[in-house]
Order: C-alpha cells, then structure tokens, then sequence
C-alpha cells in the first residue's frame, strides 16, 4: 500500500553527453524498413516529415526538416532521393544515410524564391517515384479506427498525395505505410542498445529538469521561472513544456506565464526531449491541512490509489505479455470509472513523446525487448487537481542488457543505481525486464512545498 514517507530524492544522473547513433544502427534500421517493403511488395516508400511530424523521416535521415515540408523517396533496391525545400536542401548532404537530392521549392515558406522551370509532378519523378507501382506514403499518424479504411487514409498534405496519385496512375496502388515505422510490428518500436543510450540521454535530461523545477516550487514563484528550469542545453523538446500554477488554459493560453504560485495552487510541471518525458503533479502545500477543503482526502482519494497502480505496473509490466494484460492489470487497482482516466496507461516513445503503444483495451501485441515507455497513467477526479508522475523506462531481456553493459557500462550502471534506489528507497518490486531511463522513475511528491516526503509502498508491491 502507498503511504508518505521522508525519503531521500533521487539524484539528478544526465550525463550532459548526448550518445550519437552509429553507422552500424542506421545500417539496422535502413535493412529493417527495406525488409518490411520487400514483405509488403512495396517498391517505392515515400516518407513524410516536417517540424511536427518528423520522427520517421528523421529514423534515417538524422534531422528533420524544421519549417519545410520534406520526403524521403526510398526504392526497393535500396536507392534514396531527399526531396527538399529551400532551408533545407544543403541538409542532404548531412544525412545519415546516403541520399540524393531533389529541390522542391514549393516545400519552402511562403514568398521565397520560387523555382518555376518543373512542376512537384516533375520533381517527384526526378526523385524516382515511379508509375504503376505499389507506393506506400507514410506520414507519422496511425489510424487505428475499425471504421475506416485505416489503408487509404492519408495524413500528408493533400498537394503531395493527389500528386503521387497522379504519377502512379491509380488510388490503389497507394497504401498507408506509416504502420512500417510504428504499431504493431513497427520498426521504430524495438532499439537496440546504441538507440537506448542514444534516447537515454534525453529522458534523463527532462528527468533532471523537472527535478529541479520540483525544489523550486515556492510561494511567489512565477510559472515562468520554473519553466525556465524545464528547458535546458538548447535541446529540442518533443512535448510542450508545462509549469502551471491554478487554473489552466486561461484565455487559451498553455506556456508558462507571469502568475506567482499560492499556497493551494494544484501544480503541473512537464518537458520532454528525445527519448523521453517526465511531468509530475501535485498541490502547492506542506500538508493536507493546506489543501482546498473540498480536496483535504487527495492522498486517499487519488494519490495513493494512483501510486499503488504506478507500483503494479512497474512490477507487472515483462516481455512477452500483451499490452491488454497491462491495461487489464491498471484497470483492476485503478478503475477507470472510479479515477476517469481515459487513455492508454503506458505508450512508447522516441524522437516523438508518444511514438504509438501497444498497451489498450483488448490488445494482443505482445511487450518486447528493447521497447522504451512512457508510464502515462491520468486520472482526472473532478474537484481536486491532478497527480503524474510520468518518467520513460525500457525492457530488455537478457541479450539486451548483456549489449548494454559491454557498449556502455556506465550507462548500466546508472540503470543499476536506479533500479536500487527505486526497490530499496521507494519499495517498489520491479519487473526483471524493466531498465529504469532516468532517476526520477517513481518519485513523487504529491505536496509540492514538503522536499522531504514521497510517495513510497510500505509492502513491495
């Protein structure tokens, strides 16, 4: 069962080094994905990306394409052309992969020099998408519903799908392929020990960010100062950064402003790079005596059941079961119709916070090694403010950790420090398969102005 403890904090652990991706992983991942388009008889892969959406363009390239538009064309024999606007057309030669370039000037913002001697039809047969072809078009959304034609849904602009339509003369030749990347089966969904190093160093970052932005919770502060302890090393975030005192969303706002916290005030605090997030919340107050006096049982009503359901899922969670093993568990010691959580409790992460999980109502996709998550149980209980936790974790089976502990043994051993400390200081028994992303897995402190009490399992379990 949860209770409240005085515990000692976790440590702030970021290396400050960021892991680069070596050539042998961009190897891996380019045979991957050519393998899943000779399974699938694909002969040529049009991926999309742009600032929003560009983690699966990203997977080979390196980078995405800030505020232009980009595609990567890639052909079943193994040849890539880059199709880049303005900005980002002398970028293909830093690509990870080897590529060549196509300038599609049409990609670029408005009002800049605009090249008028090809069409994007022309272009995108330059770049070698090809007639009467089987094309898959991947964006980064994948539709789920069972309503749809989940296959001939398209979320890349319409200018660039009516166009491949065009070239390969028929609508059924055209296939959603975002399902290469992510879901079930989804190349980007499994990482080796480079990718886990690589990811680490971005959920440890936002794990010491929002550590830090927790001490600085004081009566008087502004959002705006504990936003600015979420955001660090001119990293890229992947999730909009949180530091909300009160009432929310006020006149549509959701950055950091100038409001002072009050004793009283629920608190939320979030930020994410690559690899990871974290994001806690809890009420400005020392003690329960201080909360609104319609929300005096908050650790009974919600904290504690919250946590309890935090500790089973770090327990239960091992490779091989299926994610709706997972989400049953939750629902068990945390009904959603008690505590109103509503999305999945769990989902996978990468370059983008929420990649895509396996964890749902009734799934039968099985959790496997080198699968990285985000612990992202909500429960929205009206009249009392919110508690989270969030923090990123990985499985990995025996192999896995035998490759981390040769390619980065200190790595493994930080992954060891925090598995003690989460076991021995927090009880929490955790599952075999679990590699712990960052140190501040587990630690919540539900009053925000108490530094000393966390949350801790008093039976280990």
């Amino acid at each position: 069962m949860a209770e409240l403890k005085r515990v000692q904090a976790p440590p702030r652990d970021c290396t400050n080094v960021p892991v680069e991706l070596t050539e042998k992983t961009i190897l891996q991942r380019k045979e991957k994905i050519l393998s899943e388009m000779k399974r699938r008889e694909i002969t040529q892969l049009i991926v999309y990306g742009d600032v929003e959406h560009g983690g699966n363009f990203e997977y080979l390239t390196g980078y995405f394409t800030r505020f232009e538009e980009g595609l990567l064309v890639i052909k079943a024999d193994g040849g890539m052309t880059l199709v880049l606007g303005n900005e980002n057309l002398n970028k293909a030669g830093k690509a990870r992969i080897e590529a060549a370039a196509v300038h599609a000037s049409i990609f670029s913002l408005p009002n800049q020099p605009d090249r008028t001697d090809r069409s994007l039809k022309e272009l995108l047969i330059e770049a070698g998408v090809e007639e009467k072809k089987k094309t898959g078009l991947a964006g980064w959304k994948l539709f789920t519903s069972k309503v749809e034609n989940r296959g001939q849904i398209f979320d890349l602009p319409s200018f660039i799908v009516d166009t491949v339509r065009e070239i390969t003369g028929s609508q059924q030749l055209l296939l959603n392929a975002t399902d290469i990347f992510i879901g079930e089966n989804g190349v980007r969904t499994v990482n080796n020990a480079n990718e886990i190093a690589h990811y680490e160093y971005g959920a440890s970052l936002a794990s010491d960010c929002v550590l830090d932005a927790m001490d600085a919770v004081e009566c008087g502060v502004t959002e705006m100062e504990l936003g600015g302890l979420l955001k660090r090393s001119g990293q890229h975030n992947s999730i909009v950064t949180i530091a909300a005192s009160g009432a929310r969303y006020v006149h549509g706002n959701m950055f950091p402003g100038r409001k002072r916290v009050q004793k009283g005030d629920p608190i939320s605090l979030t930020t994410g790079y690559r690899g990871g997030a974290s994001s806690r919340a809890g009420y400005a107050v020392m003690s329960a005596e201080e909360l609104p006096e319609n929300a005096r049982d908050y650790l009974e009503r919600i904290v504690f059941p919250y946590f309890d359901a935090y500790a089973c899922w770090l327990n239960k969670i091992q490779i091989g079961m299926t994610g709706g093993e997972l989400f049953e568990y939750i629902e068990q010691v945390l009904p959603r119709k008690q505590y109103g959580w509503s999305l999945c409790p769990g989902h996978l992460t990468a370059e983008e916070e929420w990649l895509s999980s396996p964890i749902y109502e009734g799934s039968v996709e099985r959790l496997k090694s080198g699968m990285i998550f985000q612990i992202d149980i909500i429960p929205a209980v009206k009249g009392y403010g919110g508690v989270n936790a969030e923090s990123t974790v990985a499985l990995a089976n025996e192999e896995l950790k035998r490759e981390i502990r040769l390619e980065d043994p200190k790595l493994w051993e930080r992954m060891e420090k925090r598995r003690d400390y989460i076991q021995n200081e927090l009880g929490i028994s955790l599952s075999k398969d679990l590699l712990p992303m960052c140190g501040g897995v587990a630690y919540m402190r539900p009053f925000m102005l108490d530094k000393e009490r966390a949350c801790v399992i008093t039976d280990g379990k």
